[in-house]
């Protein structure tokens, strides 16, 4: 069966139904990158390991298994019967939102909010497209703990690839991290720090074991001809980390002289995730919708998605195909995607315009949240930050 991804004409592939998580064969992993550095010195410390060849230290990009290929689309994939318009809030919602921010900031008067007069409420329509892929990375680097009688396996029989191991896929869009040290892999070698000598000289006293007093500053005596009674008159006193032994044990196998060296596979589940928001000419920037939410019109997932289709703005519907086509470009070449999601969100937009003492002034009350924002207010004190 060809199992080759299937593009439409328009260079995405193509979206199928969500069979879920699909296993990947236990073949020979396909790496792309040139080989990094070494993860723990020295080169050659390591044995290789078949199947891992070049791939070890700061992680090696794997390929995703092949998808299965799709019928094509259909023309249309929203719902026909959508009313993709909203009303202005009402007077009454603008204002009771105006006087919550009036009343939040220290140096504002409410009394463009009490004494003012709403003149117009203009809504508009502002769609924002997010695109989310949920995909898994996996890499691979050399690891090692201090042996202290631990299992040693390697080559008692090959190593399973990287995309062979099984592990626990979390839920979907739900970031996560697992490190799992491969089977097969691990073996004994001498510390490459201490060199197998489980001491390093200590790096307070420069191994002497002892270093200046520091009541006397080396001299011996504190006043005149008075002993110091700290070092008791030998300007020198014990080296308190190391115990006056000159010497600490290694960090690295904490006195053990040997280590434990393994290879970790490290798999990261990550939600990446692209917004388009649909310009209605408001004049309330689009910056100030990322900490609001809007109204769910449209939401689909699936393994791999289709782009939008039949949506009454055409700008959107070609954000999403970009989009679509930019995330399976990008993410298929060093992860396996799992789960793709796009949603349609219609966040209400209403500029308000009203008079007080003469003059005109506007607002924006925007999202669920009926958030306010306001380039300027008529009744500040010099201190205010707007």
């Amino acid at each position: 069966m060809d199992r080759r991804p299937v593009y439409n004409d328009y260079g995405t592939i193509q979206g199928i139904d969500n069979p879920g998580y699909i296993s990947s064969a236990p073949s020979a992993p396909a790496m792309s990158g040139a080989p990094a550095v070494p993860t723990a010195p020295p080169t050659g410390f390591y044995d290789t390991v078949p199947g891992y060849e070049g791939t070890l230290a700061g992680g090696g990009g794997f390929l995703p298994p092949p998808m299965p290929s799709a019928p094509l689309p259909a023309a249309d994939n929203l719902p026909a019967q959508t009313n993709w318009n909203i009303t202005s809030i009402s007077e009454e919602a603008a204002r009771e939102a105006f006087m919550g921010y009036a009343s939040s900031k220290c140096c504002y008067s409410t009394a463009p909010v009490r004494e003012g007069v709403i003149t117009n409420l203009e809504p508009f329509n502002t769609y924002r497209y997010r695109l989310e892929t949920f995909a898994e990375t996996r890499s691979t680097e050399w690891s090692h703990e201090p042996y202290t009688g631990q299992p040693v396996d390697a080559f008692i029989q090959p190593a399973p690839a990287p995309w062979a191991i099984t592990a626990q896929t979390p839920t979907f869009f739900q970031d996560q991290t697992q490190n799992i040290r491969v089977p097969y892999t691990s073996s004994v070698k001498s510390c490459h720090t201490c060199m197998g000598m489980g001491k390093m000289p200590c790096k307070d006293c420069a191994g002497s074991g002892n270093k200046l007093c520091w009541v006397c500053n080396g001299s011996g005596f504190r006043h005149g001809t008075d002993r110091c009674t700290h070092c008791n008159g030998r300007g020198r006193e014990n080296c308190t980390r190391c115990h006056g032994n000159g010497s600490r044990d290694c960090e690295t196998c904490r006195g053990k002289r040997q280590l434990l060296i393994f290879i970790t596979l490290k798999i990261q589940w990550n939600t990446y995730k692209d917004d388009y928001v649909v310009e209605q000419l408001s004049g309330l920037n689009s910056e100030n919708l990322n900490k609001v939410t809007g109204r769910a019109m449209f939401t689909d997932s699936q393994y791999m998605l289709y782009p939008v289709r039949g949506f009454p703005s055409a700008s959107l519907s070609q954000a999403s195909e970009r989009l679509i086509r930019e995330h399976q470009s990008k993410y298929f070449q060093t992860s396996r995607i799992l789960q793709q999601r796009h949603t349609i969100e219609l966040i209400p937009i209403t500029r308000v315009n009203y008079a007080w003492k003469g003059k005109t002034h506007s607002y924006f009350v925007f999202g669920n949240e009926n958030s306010v924002h306001t380039d300027s207010y008529p009744a500040t004190c010099c201190c205010s930050v707007m």
